[in-house]
């Protein structure tokens, strides 16, 4: 080969890079080509005498982020050196090679190790004679690095301002925007671009956060809703559960515009849907995660006609009750033409033989929603027959008189707590003298752990005075929390059943059943007041 007919010692492989795809041009034949750094190691391989026999160039490739193994062509070119088909490495500069300061500088010595001379155009030979050239060559790099850093930094902190003075960062328009031409330039001389609402599109995500806030459909439930339909993405292609996923997790729908940790001014022009919206979305997807599977207070799916979902409990073992049916079917009862299947809630770890229980294996499933429905229906009848003013009084001082209990017991303990450690510092001056019961060591250790006891009772009573301070804020909140019940409440008669449970699941922490179908219900919500008297067993029967 012709690579082998040459003379040892000035075969020469090339390497170019650039960081992004905007960096590359195309050549007549409209291939990707880096002609700068090209012609320069061309035209310094002419000066020198050397012949270069093999180039490779990395297209977007960023020597900062992409570490070596990685990196298909460097890998080439160090298989290429292992074989000996060339004897020096030529680039433009040496942070062409990379930018890692804890890995690039290794690099460049492992080619040198292997017998490969490390040319740049500009900075001339990497060597390493010495120590000052190892030092020389890690300081090169490590400044590299630096100066990526700092673009970095420059870059997201250039977005950031951009995004908080209200103006799009760049890239594709979200589904829901189109890009809008605002007839501003750059520094560059290139147009700069707006968002504005696609209100066809604006109609489809409004969909997409109701489905998934009020009937608790997920992603590829929504995704085949939207099909089935005859909607279509905006590629034209049949929506996808992870394009679903998206749009949900996407603040811009709330007309903020988000860079980093960077956010907007809301900006009404751009907003699709409301925050609290948005917000109940985030809760209703966190809530779904495998990661709060066991504190689970949202179901995971609304099908079906079951009421409870996730949040329904053996009373006996504490296993989750999870819905079954053994496939037989009975003569509906209102209507002897419709059949029905037998669905039942089943204990998980009886029929698994996880736990020892000693309940009843399952309970029928509309006997059980039955009960619910009841206990939900009369609740909401009690708060719709109390105003509001006088609710939300009644819980305000409650939750006042029970932070002011706190505050008072936190302070309480602290003056304790330092009273305590006066009384510990005062023994130093009796020990010095040889007047105190304790040793100056024991002293010591006595006050270092009464130090830490006043400063853990101060956090708590810093705490307690500032849960305190919060009343108006505790009074919006339970205002809100009101507002948000007797819509519900409103709402239920005519709901559909997916709405159903997610009221239900909204309102309802957990419900523990035992044989015969006695309940206990934790409430999301404090419903004390309002469930007072209610006589579940007697609404079982």
């Amino acid at each position: 080969m012709m690579e082998n007919r040459l003379m040892t010692g000035n075969r020469v492989d090339c390497l170019y890079r650039v960081s992004t795809d905007k960096q590359v041009d195309y050549n007549d034949k409209s291939q990707a080509d880096i002609p700068m750094q090209r012609r320069e190691c061309h035209r310094f391989c002419e000066k020198m005498g050397w012949t270069i026999v093999h180039e490779e160039q990395e297209d977007g490739v960023s020597g900062h982020k992409v570490r070596a193994e990685n990196r298909d062509k460097l890998q080439i070119i160090k298989e290429r050196a292992k074989q000996g088909k060339f004897d020096i490495l030529l680039v433009f500069m040496f942070d062409r090679i990379g930018r890692i300061a804890d890995e690039t500088p290794f690099v460049v010595e492992w080619f040198v190790k292997n017998g490969i001379r490390v040319w740049s155009t500009q900075e001339g030979e990497q060597r390493f004679d010495n120590h000052t050239d190892k030092l020389t060559n890690y300081i090169r790099f490590w400044q590299a690095d630096g100066e990526s850093e700092k673009t970095s930094i420059r870059t997201k902190t250039a977005l950031g301002q951009l995004v908080e003075d209200g103006g799009f960062k760049g890239g594709l328009a979200p589904y829901g925007y189109d890009l809008i031409k605002s007839g501003r330039f750059n520094k560059r001389k290139h147009e700069v671009f707006e968002l504005a609402v696609n209100e066809a599109e604006a109609a489809v995500v409004r969909i997409i956060f109701d489905k998934y806030v009020h009937e608790g459909f997920g992603a590829q439930r929504i995704a085949t809703y939207l099909n089935n339909l005859g909607y279509r993405a905006r590629t034209g292609k049949m929506w996808h559960h992870a394009s679903i996923r998206g749009i949900i997790c996407n603040l811009t729908y709330t007309g903020v515009l988000r860079s980093g940790e960077s956010r907007s001014q809301t900006l009404p022009h751009l907003q699709i849907i409301a925050p609290e919206l948005f917000e109940a979305a985030q809760h209703i997807r966190t809530s779904r995660a495998n990661s709060a599977e066991q504190e689970r207070h949202v179901p995971l799916n609304t099908r079906g006609q079951s009421l409870l979902a996730g949040n329904v409990f053996c009373g006996h073992c504490g296993s989750r009750l999870a819905l079954t049916t053994n496939g037989k079917a009975y003569p509906c009862k209102e209507d002897a033409h419709r059949i029905v299947k037998r669905v039942r809630y089943i204990c998980y770890g009886k029929t698994r033989k996880q736990t020892e229980c000693d309940g009843q294996t399952g309970y029928t499933a509309h006997i059980l929603d039955g009960i619910i429905d009841k206990v939900v229906r009369q609740i909401f009848e009690r708060m719709k027959a109390i105003p509001k003013s006088e609710i939300v009084n009644i819980r305000y001082r409650e939750k006042m008189e029970e932070r002011k209990a706190l505050l008072k017991s936190a302070k309480s303990d602290y003056a304790k707590a330092a009273a305590e450690l006066d009384t510990l510092r005062g023994e130093v001056i009796k020990a010095l003298r040889g007047e105190s019961a304790f040793s100056q060591e024991l002293l010591s250790s006595l006050i270092a752990d009464g130090e830490k006891k006043c400063l853990t009772i101060q956090h708590t009573m810093e705490a307690a005075q500032a849960a305190y301070d919060e009343g108006q804020v505790m009074l919006d909140a339970l205002n809100a929390q009101y507002d948000d019940i007797i819509s519900w409440a409103d709402m239920y008669d005519s709901a559909s059943m997916e709405s159903k449970k997610m009221i239900v699941s909204c309102l309802i922490r957990r419900v523990e059943v035992y044989r015969d179908y006695r309940l206990h219900i934790d409430f999301n919500i404090d419903f004390e007041q309002f469930s007072a008297g209610l006589d579940i067993s007697a609404i079982a029967a």
